[in-house]
């Protein structure tokens, strides 16, 4: 039985070599586990980043990496990937692993055992780490834009706002620069003491607010960082940022920029075509 992941994505880690230490082919194609990874994988739960792609390098040849997932291999043996995985991540009887799905056949020269070169690509990371800690930045700053709007206690987000995240968000997708959120504004939300009426009314002044609040955030450069409780893919992790509103820290299992210097810029726009389903789309300028 292997050992979970290593990985070193948490910290930056684009590159590095490693030991195959499984290789599973199947009508999806060919699945690479290697015992230490930079990859990060899209979660098979909650699938808000995509996985990292690259290249896996041996003996001069390079094949490619579609998408990391997550994998897992049962007490008994039953080796799992992705959304065919049936518990969620860090369930006893399991052990996690990151799988590499290759883009084509692999060559003869990988097998288990063999040493392998890993490489992410950088830019599309990058892009995707912008995506993610703005997608963060724009939830915070939405929660701050609402907060009057509770006649009951929802709960506190990482800033001790009221929060809204939490009690309403359904789905969150990063994409390179940029996230889309939806957020159900059904009876629930308003049993549970939002006023949803006059947030429809106030909607355009909600959206100046957070974009107010996200230019202040982004001109103060802060540092923001991913700490891991652990080396593996199954220990948790969470993202930390020093905003001049206080230390913002949310478990998260993805990647993210080191300072908001990284940005020029982050905006959202708000659409509540559909009066019960908030979008809010969320785009970043880089700073490169």
């Amino acid at each position: 039985m292997p050992s979970s992941t290593v990985v070193s994505f948490p910290v930056g880690g684009v590159s590095g070599s490693s030991t195959v230490s499984r290789i599973e082919s199947g009508e999806g194609g060919t699945v690479v586990v290697v015992d230490a990874t930079p990859f990060h994988p899209v979660d098979h739960t909650w699938p808000d980043q995509p996985g990292d792609s690259g290249e896996i390098a041996l003996d001069g040849a390079v094949v490619r990496v579609s998408e990391a997932v997550m994998a897992a291999i049962s007490d008994e043996g039953e080796f799992a990937v992705g959304a065919d995985i049936p518990v969620k991540r860090g369930a006893e009887g399991w052990t996690w692993l990151v799988g590499h799905p290759l883009e084509g056949e692999a060559p003869s020269s990988l097998v288990e055992g063999a040493r392998v070169e890993l490489s992410v690509d950088a830019p599309r990371r990058a892009g995707l780490s912008r995506g993610h800690t703005a997608c963060h930045l724009a939830s915070l700053a939405l929660d701050i834009a609402v907060a009057d709007l509770w006649r009951k206690d929802p709960g506190a987000d990482a800033l001790g706002n009221p929060n809204f995240e939490a009690r309403a968000n359904q789905s969150s997708r990063i994409h390179e620069d940029g996230a889309v959120d939806e957020y159900r504004l059904g009876k629930s939300l308003r049993r549970a003491g939002f006023d949803t009426e006059t947030f429809a009314g106030t909607l355009e002044d909600r959206q100046a607010a957070i974009n107010a609040q996200l230019d202040t955030w982004v001109a103060s450069g802060a540092m923001s960082r991913v700490v891991p409780e652990g080396p593996t893919i199954v220990d948790r992790r969470s993202w930390h940022c020093e905003l001049p509103d206080g230390h913002a820290e949310i478990l998260c299992g993805g990647t993210h920029v080191e300072s908001l210097s990284e940005f020029v810029s982050i905006s959202v726009a708000l659409d509540l075509t559909d009066p019960q389903l908030l979008v809010m789309t969320t785009k970043v300028v880089p700073a490169v």
